[in-house]
């Protein structure tokens, strides 16, 4: 079946490069100039993947994320931040909202197509899973989105939703930074292992961990212990 991606880029020469990109990938793209009109088509029209600029017209992509992730039809389409925004404060806070991965203008074609390849690929690669994790007293439901400690609500942000979703699936296996990384972040290459560190830091501190849950495995990553 043919892949669908929308584009969001108030600049049309952007628009169009995406496009031919794209396209030439066998992927049919839809573009538009604002973040308010591809969010009223995905009401009714919802693609394989979308790609997003941050700096646009009306509403900015940072709120655009946040709304594609909160609606039901749309919150497991991958979204690639399309932006020259390219500081790490810029990216974490893109990634930490839900984005899949993060592309600083000016980009090279092969590698936009390559990363949007990858963005499909961990889409249509999920196999199915159980909904709700529980152990040592932590529950994570994956359909409610919530996490509840000793029968207390524990607020976490989306990413480290799915980063302690993750180590839990894992329970008493080390995983590798890199790992963690790719699969919570789909980087696919060596970033800033400080954005691991940050979110495991406050894991920690709204779980209060002491090293009950979340261990560090020295030269290797990070392991939540049996």
């Amino acid at each position: 079946m043919e892949k669908r991606a929308f584009v969001v880029d108030d600049e049309e020469n952007i628009r169009e490069i995406v496009k031919c990109a794209l396209e030439s990938c066998g992927i049919k793209v839809t573009g538009f100039e604002d973040a308010v009109a591809m969010l009223d088509a995905l009401k009714s029209d919802v693609p394989d993947v979308i790609l997003l600029d941050i700096m646009l017209p009306q509403m900015d992509g940072l709120e655009a994320l946040r709304r594609i992730k909160a609606s039901a039809e749309a919150a497991q389409v991958p979204v690639l931040m399309l932006t020259a925004k390219g500081g790490e404060v810029d990216r974490v806070t893109g990634l930490d909202l839900g984005a899949d991965d993060y592309i600083v203008k000016p980009f090279g074609v092969l590698e936009l197509m390559a990363r949007v390849r990858a963005a499909l690929r961990r889409k249509g690669s999920q196999p199915e899973q159980k909904t709700v994790y529980e152990h040592s007293g932590i529950r994570l439901d994956t359909d409610s989105h919530e996490v509840m400690q000793d029968g207390h609500p524990v607020e976490l942000t989306l990413k480290e939703f799915e980063l302690l979703k993750l180590l839990i699936e894992n329970t008493g296996k080390a995983m590798a930074r890199n790992v963690l990384l790719d699969t919570v972040w789909g980087y696919g290459y060596i970033g800033e292992t400080r954005t691991l560190d940050m979110h495991v830091r406050s894991l920690r501190q709204k779980l209060n961990d002491t090293g009950k849950y979340i261990s560090t495995v020295r030269g290797i990553g990070y392991k939540f212990n049996a």
